[in-house]
């Protein structure tokens, strides 16, 4: 019977599984060293049926098998499955137990690079500075594999970011071994030492749950059996977090040339921006004078990232101690800049300054003939709109009837924000209430609400009704 129940975890066969739990199958196997059900439903990141395993009185802390299984806690860190991680926890489960070969759920997520799961662990008590019996740490995991995310949570949990491995070599010290390395001939060389002459290779390139650059490599052998090794390409991030942690300061130069290659190849540009905000929280003269040097650079990616780091230069602490002398660069910047993607960067920086003195420049770019609007156009608009303007609040109004939904959700929350209040804003606000896209439904709902307008009700009666988007029913909670 239990062999029964294996076979529909493994099928993903959740009524199946209840219907065995049911008539009295046990949630564990008889058998000391079997396979448990929970071990493959955790590995298979199966959430239903870990939660009925669990239910039915399956073990969260059983190990499963041999020593080619392990705990259900490990297997679904070290696939990444953060909602089954998050059950199994609930339900008790240790989250700093070892397996027999001592890999515990952080070390196994942060070798993989699962910052989801990392953070829900280290929120649940596990220890930041877990360690392998050779002295291998998380941190030192997640630094070798370039794993930007979990690098990010277990310093944000305190793990100490100068110790080094068995070896004695320090995270900063890996992190720089790898700067500058060919990522896919590396792996290449890694695996073909284990793989026969005759294998045949594939080299693979997707998104890290981080939004890095993930490199997998497949030696693919006869009767197709197959090695896999896989590395992120977040080492240069990396680096500069590290070195931010341990007091390391490089020349503003350097991590201009280190970010420069990551503008377009992480999901959200994520290296370039974690250099960015580490040249940002200098806030120092130095670094300032140098970002408005950039400015005038022949590459127009230079300047874009001069821009990018003027954009909140200093306000770490909440102080903008430049903003008088960065806002005249930006807006000369928006008159004479030639190149679009530059541009764009200008626009953001304006809107942070949220200085109304740049609404000029603003709405000459928005306004350009063949610009293509973004959500950034009604960002930058609401934040620098002084109350009374009619033009720009009538385009801002506009915006909220965009095609783009991103666009719609923008303006209506810039709209919603205004300190203004006026009867085209509310039945503007009111118009959206229908809206398809239940996030720019809140933020009507919100600008509704805080000008006393009773037809912010229904659009919060909506959100809660049709919503299961967290940041949509945060929006409207306690309106």
């Amino acid at each position: 019977m239990y062999a029964e129940l294996l076979d529909a975890v493994v099928e993903n066969d959740v009524e199946r599984v209840e219907i065995l739990l049911g008539k009295g199958t046990p949630a564990d196997p008889p058998g000391e060293a079997d396979s448990t059900a929970l071990y493959r439903a955790a590995v298979g990141g199966r959430t239903a049926i870990v939660r009925a395993l669990l239910a039915a009185g399956a073990d969260p802390d059983r190990l499963s098998g041999d020593e080619s299984e392990g705990l259900p806690l490990c297997a679904a860190a070290a696939w990444g499955h953060t909602e089954a991680v998050e059950a199994l926890l609930a339900a008790g489960a240790d989250p700093a137990r070892r397996e027999s070969h001592g890999w515990t759920p952080v070390l196994w997520a942060a070798a993989n690079g699962h910052a989801g799961a990392l953070r829900v662990l280290l929120d649940a008590g596990a220890a930041a500075e877990d360690v392998l019996e050779g002295g291998t740490t998380a941190l030192t995991l997640a630094v070798r594999r370039g794993a930007l995310g979990a690098v990010r949570a277990l310093l944000d949990a305190g793990a100490d970011p100068a110790r080094p491995d068995g070896e004695g070599d320090t995270p900063l010290a890996i992190a720089y071994d790898w700067l500058g390395t060919h990522l896919e001939t590396a792996l290449l060389e890694q695996v073909a030492e284990q793989a026969p002459e005759d294998a045949e290779f594939v080299v693979e390139r997707s998104r890290a749950e981080d939004g890095t650059d993930l490199v997998t490599v497949t030696a693919v052998r006869p009767g197709g059996s197959a090695s896999v090794v896989e590395c992120q390409r977040g080492h240069a991030a990396v680096a500069t977090l590290l070195e931010d942690a341990t007091g390391e300061r490089l020349p503003f130069e350097e991590l201009v040339e280190r970010a420069l290659p990551y503008r377009d190849l992480d999901e959200e540009a994520e290296t370039w921006w974690t250099i960015v905000e580490s040249l940002q929280r200098r806030g120092d003269r130095e670094t300032f004078d140098e970002a408005v040097r950039l400015c005038a650079a022949e590459d127009p990616r230079r300047r874009e990232l001069a821009v990018d780091l003027l954009s909140q230069f200093g306000s770490a602490d909440g102080e903008r101690p430049f903003a008088e002398e960065s806002l005249p660069v930006l807006r000369r910047m928006a008159a004479a800049e030639g190149d679009e993607r530059v541009l764009r960067s200008v626009l953001g920086a304006l809107g942070h300054h949220a200085d109304p003195r740049a609404l000029p420049e603003v709405l000459e770019i928005i306004k350009a003939e063949g610009w293509t609007r973004t959500e950034a156009d009604p960002a930058a608009l609401a934040a620098v709109l002084p109350a009374g303007h009619a033009e720009g609040l009538a385009l801002l109004v506009s915006m909220t009837t965009d095609p783009d939904p991103d666009v719609r959700d923008w303006a209506t929350m810039g709209l919603a924000g205004l300190e203004e209040d006026t009867p085209q804003i509310r039945d503007a606000l009111a118009a959206r209430l229908g809206d398809e896209d239940l996030s720019t439904v809140a933020e009507a709902a919100r600008g509704l609400a805080r000008r006393g307008d009773p037809r912010g009700r229904a659009g919060i009666e909506r959100v809660l009704a049709e919503s299961d988007d967290d940041y949509a029913r945060d929006i409207v909670a306690g309106l």
